[in-house]
């Protein structure tokens, strides 16, 4: 599996989770709202993690730079 998100890409998702979860934490959110983005939070750490989103690639969209491009 390619890369293809930068570290740039990434840690805007990895903030975008934070504030999700503080924002539930602080019952800001609640419900299926707060479900649903908890769902997405979690998504976003996962393809942080792994550097690697399955909705860029039928886009062809990369993020990372050539030299962080590798398997």
């Amino acid at each position: 599996m390619k890369k293809n998100m930068g570290l740039t890409d990434r840690v805007i998702r990895l903030i975008a989770a934070v504030v999700i979860v503080v924002l539930q934490q602080a019952a800001i959110i609640e419900g299926t709202l707060a479900m649903v983005l908890l769902v997405i939070a979690a998504v976003f750490v996962l393809t942080s993690v792994i550097s690697w989103c399955p909705l860029y690639v039928p886009f062809k969209i990369s993020t990372c730079k050539k030299s962080e491009n590798k398997s």
